[in-house]
């Protein structure tokens, strides 16, 4: 039996606006009253407050920024370092390495499979002696402040399934995705932002990108007041937030009143929880009004501040700005802020377009960290770097000692943390000569995603929200470990 649809057969028009209890008269008089008969009273407790019994434990973070530099960064030519490569420029790839694994049908086709070494230079760096690429010279200078995974794995080889995979902890849509979860589950210390953000920053390669979609922010299974909001890089940061022409403060929050008072009526009756995220929503989206305006205005940042995060900060869309709004928000407490740079999946011309991507990210990445630092908010705020597989070490297409392409490669791949309960200058985990195989310290994703939400304070095998007759869970029905060697 559907209610609502019973509701709707047994209704007429007369019926529908008795039965709700808010005749057009009241809300008339309530315009005319200045509204403070039918607006609640302001609540003192958050809007979004924490699930009963959340978190487990002390929480070393509190809030998360997860950089996501989508198409696949070569870990090769940023973070795992293999001198031994240069003596094998241009020859097979051993069997031995590949060990059959199947390969994408962008090279299968492929008459060999050369290696190409990097062409960047590596150099150790910090007081931990972390191996850094050229390419990341602010980053390079926080090593000591960084935990670096060089074992990282996956199940997927195309980025669609990949990026599903690393964001929801399935390859399946329709799981909920890691900022939704830390939304539904630790709620949100702002009643003026959402719990979970999404930036999309614009890039310089000029390479093409892949696509994004939003089940990487989608609460999924999750109610949908979870969905991660997306601000937008050009114009308004939040279509139709602001009141049309005509429409002053006064009167929207009059509307919204008495739209409240029927959504409750509607809610008694059908027990619909959407109802209650549209209630929400509408309810945010007035504050956003006036609290996203206020948070991307950076008049009130110091010259010293924007100087740190580099020449584009001041640029709308660019990663820089990106970088600098993702501190202000968690500034503001915000729990979960998204950043996802395309361009990252250079099958060709490699070192041309990496060359780019770093130049967009390497500086803003440094600031972001430094900034965070300086006013005590790394502590408590857990910032993670990465991609959703890595690149082979065996060139697609044309190979020169100056340019070449990678094919997607899911075996092994470097990833990143730092900030809140995060152990700085540490490397986890080792692969081959080939930066192919794990050889030590193997790290799944969901391996990852338990780590980050131990650094929440949340046991990721007792997290879970009950859909379809499973316990779902962000880590999945496999036993997953927490990392323990890169915590604080």
């Amino acid at each position: 039996m559907n209610p609502l649809l019973e509701l709707h057969q047994q209704q007429n028009r007369r019926q529908f606006f008795g039965s709700t209890g808010l005749r057009l008269g009241g809300v008339a008089m309530a315009s005319l009253l200045g509204g403070t008969s039918a607006r609640p009273a302001v609540a003192a407790e958050l809007m979004n407050p924490p699930l009963p019994g959340l978190p487990h434990f002390a929480p070393k973070a509190k809030s998360v920024i997860y950089l996501h530099m989508n198409g696949g960064p070569s870990q090769i030519d940023l973070w795992d370092y293999k001198p031994v490569l240069a003596d094998n420029f241009d020859k097979e790839l051993p069997e031995s390495i590949r060990k059959g694994q199947r390969i994408t049908t962008m090279t299968s086709g492929q008459a060999r499979l050369p290696v190409a070494p990097s062409k960047f230079k590596f150099a150790q760096q910090g007081k931990c002696g972390t191996w850094v690429s050229e390419l990341l010279p602010h980053t390079g200078k926080l090593v000591d402040d960084i935990a670096v995974i060089k074992s990282v794995h996956t199940n997927a080889i195309n980025h669609d399934p990949a990026c599903t995979f690393v964001m929801t902890g399935s390859e399946v849509p329709g799981k909920a995705s890691l900022g939704s979860w830390l939304s539904y589950g630790l709620g949100c210390e702002s009643n003026d932002l959402p719990s979970f953000v999404v930036l999309t920053p614009i890039w310089s390669s000029g390479a093409a990108a892949q696509a994004l979609f939003t089940r990487m922010w989608s609460s999924g299974f999750l109610p949908s007041s979870y969905n991660g909001v997306a601000l937008r890089s050009v114009g308004d940061p939040v279509l139709y937030v602001q009141n049309p022409p005509g429409v002053s403060s006064h009167d929207r929050r009059v509307m919204l009143d008495a739209i409240g008072q029927l959504n409750r009526r509607s809610f008694e009756k059908l027990g619909d929880p959407e109802i209650q995220t549209r209630i929400a929503q509408y309810e945010m989206a007035f504050r956003m009004q006036s609290s996203v305006p206020e948070l991307t205005d950076l008049k009130g940042e110091t010259q010293q501040t924007l100087d740190m995060y580099g020449p584009e900060v001041l640029k709308p869309g660019t990663f820089a700005a990106s970088a600098l709004l993702a501190r202000r928000m968690v500034e503001r407490g915000v729990r979960a802020v998204q950043l996802l740079h395309r361009g990252w999946d250079q099958h060709g011309n490699l070192p041309r377009d990496i060359a780019s991507q770093c130049y967009d990210t390497d500086q803003p990445v440094a600031a972001l960290l430094t900034d965070l630092k300086q006013r005590g908010l790394l502590d408590s705020t857990l910032v993670i770097w990465g991609g959703e597989f890595g690149r082979t070490v065996y060139s697609q297409g044309t190979l020169t000692k100056e340019n070449y392409g990678r094919d997607h490669h899911p075996r092994n791949f470097c990833m990143w943390l730092a900030g809140g309960g995060i152990k700085g200058g540490v490397t986890f985990g080792e692969t081959d000569d080939f930066s192919y195989n794990v050889v030590a310290n193997p790290c799944h994703v969901n391996d990852l995603n338990a780590t980050i939400l131990h650094c929440l304070g949340i046991d990721h095998e007792r997290f879970t929200y009950r859909f379809q007759g499973l316990e779902q869970r962000l880590t999945g029905v496999e036993p997953q470990h927490v990392i323990r060697d890169i915590l604080a």
